[in-house]
């Protein structure tokens, strides 16, 4: 099983648009069917994160893709607004993959950490991150922009008290996730 993390190119939008609503349908397992149901990022807006160098892809032996992650720059940190697998490559260690592949980027960027927002009690989001050493952050943790992307799922339909933001603080040469 050979996996590689390349950059993101605008034609992967098709593909990774499959692999969040597969990676999607597990919500439904813990009655999160609206989650599910949830549209993927625009084909052009996948493009923009692989223009601007803040999309990743893996891919399989075979150049197929199987997972993503898009980043976006928040209050001074690399923000997760996306990461998906393909359910047949789950548990295999590409989550982390990626996760490592944003990690370098924070490094070679100069920011000091990775932050994501993720359902609190759905086993494979915050349980997952706390083990990847991500932290739960309290309220005078979240900053300005962080608190936006509160709002912004608010106004999408996700429950507040279900949501936490996350963050994990990322020093050069410290080791990846």
């Amino acid at each position: 099983m050979l996996i590689t993390i390349r950059s993101g190119v605008p034609s992967d939008g098709p593909s990774l648009q499959a692999i969040e609503r597969l990676a999607g349908e597990k919500f439904r397992l813990v009655g999160l069917d609206h989650v599910a149901n949830d549209e993927p990022p625009s084909v052009e807006s996948l493009a923009n994160y692989a223009d601007a160098g803040r999309s990743w892809v893996a891919i399989d032996e075979t150049g197929d893709p199987i997972g993503y992650v898009i980043i976006d720059e928040i209050d001074g940190n690399a923000h997760i607004s996306q990461m998906s697998v393909h359910p047949d490559w789950q548990g295999r260690g590409v989550g982390r993959m990626l996760l490592s592949r944003v990690q370098t980027w924070v490094i070679d960027n100069g920011k000091g950490a990775i932050t994501l927002t993720t359902f609190d009690l759905v086993p494979w989001n915050r349980p997952l991150y706390e083990h990847l050493g991500f932290r739960v952050l309290t309220a005078e943790g979240i900053g300005p922009e962080l608190s936006a992307i509160q709002t912004s799922e608010t106004v999408r339909g996700l429950t507040p008290s279900e949501r936490v933001c996350m963050r994990l603080d990322v020093h050069a040469g410290s080791k990846a996730p």
